[in-house]
């Protein structure tokens, strides 16, 4: 350990001992009741997520000393049901110097007993004019970190540098993602060109330390100018290439978020001749961006994403008062029924559930601060729901709406407006909230809407003709 480490380790003690005191002392109103949040600070993107020996393992981007964002280091939760997470300290700081600028985002590979964790390292250069950080100006390296347990981390290896990317990129190349097929090991990493194309690079390696390029994979015509957070696998037989992407523009983009994140429907090969389908966003609410999922022991695949929204001026988050921003939305099951792509809270949420109200086409609520709404067998679409007296979730005129009345920086919505998606019916919805969050599961899951909320009452009314309701509070 140097002495830069435990400088670091010092100051980050020191923060969350204090934030530690103000949510004693009540300072805290918004703070989650079942969503994995910073002790202190910012969070961001989720990485590292694992089942390692029976636990599960969430790392994410921190930054403990600046509430708006700043040098990023990992913290550490663990759980052993997805639900009830402990925090475990920094696991990883930015102290060498090809990660002096930030531990960015990467993954967690399990084999053998061991878990690997690969992750970008960023280093910005010294302000200069001819810097634009695109081009010149920075590097993002490609490190290696082995731990036995899942806490103790060993020595970190870089393994690649800007230069061992191909030569027509910018110096934006990160988010590595590994797994391993037919005995050989592979890595996606996100990528932006110096076209200003976004696409995805393809690694592979024989011993996980050795890596060399293999192939991109990247749309016909060129979609947005960087995509992030890339994560390929299979579920149900579905092949899916998840990326989260910058740059999107036009009248299809227009009424949805700055970034984007979704996926394409791979056919073919993802290692050979494939080609990618028409992207689908994984949410079409305010607070998404940055998932990843991992494989569970007993086969689910469960993706978290980052509740929140990287470069938007659009809206706030009142919690920047409390000392903290950001947190994890709840871990979802992803599947495939029909042909269609779903996602579902993890199942292991039925055993912190107590049923506290049934009711046949209207229901109403007050003094729940925590619970999960199911809203089953909609009649000719009626379908309405206030929360907070001022988010309404309703179906109208061919779509599903989630809208905030007052969109005032210092309202309910932190000034958010209005998300939608188009859908031909509306079947069943179920609405996930805590304190300051909301996400609703459409059809199964097969359109979902996540945001933060700030409400001054905790009330929920649902109105949906000949539905059945069940409303289940959270402990």
């Amino acid at each position: 350990m140097n002495a830069l480490t435990k400088d670091l380790i010092c100051l980050t003690e020191a923060a969350e001992e204090n934030a530690r005191k103000e949510a004693e002392a009540g300072h805290g109103r918004f703070r989650q009741t079942f969503h994995l949040m910073p002790p202190a600070g910012w969070l961001n993107d989720p990485n590292g997520l694992c089942q390692f020996d029976g636990v599960y393992h969430a790392f994410f981007q921190y930054s403990p000393f600046n509430v708006s964002g700043g040098m990023k280091m990992w913290g550490h939760y663990t759980s052993e049901n997805m639900i009830d997470w402990e925090y475990r300290g920094t696991a990883l700081y930015p102290d060498q110097p090809f990660d002096c600028h930030g531990v960015y985002s990467g993954c967690a590979f399990i084999e053998d007993g061991k878990m690997y964790l690969y992750y970008t390292g960023n280093v910005k250069l010294e302000d200069r004019e001819d810097y634009d950080y695109i081009n010149s100006g920075r590097e993002s390296n490609t490190v290696l970190v082995e731990s036995g347990d899942g806490f103790r981390m060993g020595r970190k290896h870089l393994l690649m540098k800007n230069e061992d990317y191909p030569d027509d990129l910018t110096l934006h190349v990160r988010d590595p993602k590994v797994w391993k097929e037919n005995g050989v090991y592979y890595m996606i990493q996100g990528a932006r060109t110096k076209a200003d194309s976004g696409q995805a690079l393809i690694f592979e390696s024989d011993d996980r330390v050795n890596w060399r390029f293999k192939k991109r994979v990247e749309t016909t015509e060129p979609f947005g100018y960087m995509w992030e957070c890339p994560d390929y696998y299979e579920v149900d037989g579905a092949k899916l290439l998840s990326a989260s992407i910058q740059g999107l523009t036009g009248e299809k983009w227009a009424d949805k978020n700055v970034y984007q994140s979704g996926y394409f429907p791979v056919q073919g090969d993802i290692l050979g001749n494939c080609s990618l389908g028409e992207y689908r966003l994984w949410d079409y609410g305010f607070d998404y961006y940055a998932p990843q999922s991992f494989e569970t022991e007993d086969g689910r695949r469960i993706q978290i994403g980052w509740m929140g929204m990287p470069d938007c001026e659009e809206y706030i988050n009142r919690t920047l008062d409390e000392g903290w921003q950001h947190c994890f939305t709840f871990p979802r099951e992803v599947y495939a029924r029909d042909g269609v792509i779903r996602q579902r809270p993890a199942r292991e949420l039925e055993a912190k559930e107590r049923l506290r109200s049934t009711a046949s086409g209207r229901l109403e609520k007050k003094g729940i601060s925590a619970y999960d709404a199911v809203i089953t067998g909609i009649a000719d679409n009626q379908f309405q729901a206030v929360l907070g007296k001022e988010l309404i979730l309703e179906y109208r005129a061919g779509r599903f709406e989630m809208r905030f009345t007052d969109q005032a920086k210092d309202s309910v919505s932190g000034g958010r407006g209005l998300r939608y998606a188009e859908a031909e019916r509306l079947e069943n919805v179920r609405i996930l909230t805590d304190t300051s969050s909301v996400e609703v599961f459409v059809n199964d899951g097969e359109l979902v809407f996540t945001t933060r909320y700030y409400p001054e009452a905790e009330e929920i009314r649902v109105e949906a003709a000949g539905a059945q309701i069940e409303l289940r509070e959270i402990l």
